[in-house]
């Protein structure tokens, strides 16, 4: 491991029955460096991410963290590490209010550690949190029931939930699946400040222009397989990139 490597994933395999959905899949994240990871769907992308957090277990490979194996380990104990996600799909506390969703985020032992064991006031940071993240404090959006709010704004609290957790490492799966073009360009400038202020940050994505703006660094992966890998748009000219993923999005 380099000596700014942040995260390793070495040889990492992963099979689902007869279906192999990764192939010793290697590459390394640097401190302060947003990487994406692209590619069709069913290329691995998410079991990439399920695997890096623990949510599924390899078949074989490592996964290294500061140096630390933490190959296996159960989702709870990689997030109290530093790493934290968002899901592709967001499950809210639908019947809560926004601003309670993040509450039991911010409870964590995580947060109480890095806090030195004094919360203050929680309810007041959720706000904080929200209105970082693109809810108008002023429109009282916070305070309505998650069931209520569209997508755009479900994305912003599944960002805002992981934000809570403080982590030094933070993955999101497909952040801007299911949104329109201007909710897209209302959350880009949010991972983009958080990039500038140091973190470090993995993209799973189908967005491919608002990704490459952003990316220090792609990875391709098709039918489990690390196809490609280097600087946004220098990947788009290799072929066995066109033709597996980008097509018509080259043109």
């Amino acid at each position: 491991m380099s000596s700014s490597s942040l995260l390793q994933v070495s040889e990492l395999s992963k099979h689902f029955g007869g279906v192999q959905a990764l192939f010793a899949l290697s590459f390394d994240l640097n401190e302060g460096e947003l990487l994406g990871i692209i590619g069709p769907n069913g290329s691995g992308k998410t079991t990439t991410v399920n695997l890096i957090t623990g949510f599924v277990k390899p078949n074989s490979g490592r996964v290294l963290y500061r140096g630390k194996d933490i190959t296996g380990w159960a989702p709870y104990k990689i997030a109290r590490l530093g790493i934290a996600r968002t899901f592709q799909m967001v499950k809210p506390f639908y019947r809560l209010p926004a601003f309670k969703n993040l509450i039991i985020h911010l409870y964590s032992p995580r947060v109480k550690r890095l806090a030195g064991g004094k919360y203050g006031d929680r309810e007041a940071v959720a706000l904080d949190l929200l209105e970082e993240v693109g809810f108008e404090r002023d429109a009282f959006v916070a305070y309505k029931a998650a069931g209520v709010l569209p997508q755009g704004y479900l994305k912003k609290l599944e960002l805002a939930k992981a934000i809570a957790l403080e982590p030094d490492l933070l993955i999101l799966d497909e952040l801007f699946s299911g949104l329109s073009l201007a909710e897209v360009s209302s959350i880009v400038p949010i991972v983009e400040k958080l990039k500038v202020g140091g973190k470090p940050i993995i993209m799973i994505e189908h967005r491919l222009r608002e990704l490459f703006r952003i990316a220090d660094r792609v990875i391709v992966l098709n039918y489990g397989r690390k196809i490609a890998e280097g600087a946004p748009y220098e990947i788009i000219e290799k072929e066995e990139v066109k033709q597996a993923y980008l097509g018509s999005e080259v043109d």
